[in-house]
């Protein structure tokens, strides 16, 4: 058995750390750890400043942005019926098809017992009478029935006939028996005017051309009768 007579060696100290070198990365960490705070605080800031920008801004739904200056007409559409028209219950309006004439609780009719054909509607101007109960049944396809008496201008019915023409789901014709000179008349709706110029002509029209008060929705307007019988 031998021993070694050198003395033992002991690992080497560690190196001293360069004089400045730990300063250096503490204010490297220290700059880096401030900037990633400042992002931060200035992404958080914009997306505040973002989020109360949209939820300041005013609402540009369709409802907003089809309003126009002046309000609305007095229309059932927005909220009421036009001023000045008659109502009746439309649960108790018969809508059965029956051969032959109808006797109408009110003139012109507004809605009932009617014949299986319809009037053409499509913006039909006649320019003789119509059978009630073939009219009754274009209001029962959301039409709206313009009628007129002798007492009606020819510059009224003129314009009458010309708004007609121009709007489909109507019809037009002479009434010589209705009391008023001018009358609008929807399944259950009915209003009566004494000139074309009045404003509620148009509003009954807007509220009213197949309107809520239709009863067979989506039914057609044409491949009825084009003549009165």
């Amino acid at each position: 058995m031998s021993f070694d007579p050198r003395p033992p060696m002991h690992p080497a100290p560690p190196a001293a750390p360069t004089p400045g070198r730990s300063d250096r990365t503490g204010r490297i960490v220290a700059i880096v750890v401030g900037a990633v705070a400042v992002a931060g605080l200035v992404g958080f800031g914009s997306y505040t400043v973002l989020d109360r920008t949209v939820g300041d801004r005013p609402e540009r739904d369709g409802a907003a942005s089809d309003s126009k200056p002046g309000g609305p007409p007095p229309t059932a559409a927005a909220g009421g019926p036009v001023r000045g028209e008659k109502t009746w219950d439309a649960e108790k309006l018969g809508r059965d098809h029956v051969a032959g004439d109808v006797d109408y609780p009110m003139t012109p009719p507004v809605g009932g017992n009617h014949d299986q054909v319809w009037m053409n509607c499509q913006g039909d101007v006649y320019e003789k009478p119509l059978a009630d109960v073939n009219a009754v049944h274009s209001l029962e396809h959301g039409a709206v029935w313009v009628t007129y008496n002798a007492t009606a201008s020819d510059a009224d019915v003129s314009a009458l006939a010309s708004r007609v023409s121009s709007t489909p789901f109507t019809l037009m014709s002479p009434y010589p028996s209705q009391a008023g000179t001018i009358t609008l008349t929807a399944w259950g709706k009915q209003l009566t005017v004494d000139g074309a110029e009045d404003e509620r002509v148009d509003a009954f029209l807007s509220a009213y051309v197949q309107g809520p008060q239709t009863p067979e929705p989506g039914a057609p307007c044409t491949g009825g009768l084009a003549a009165p019988r």
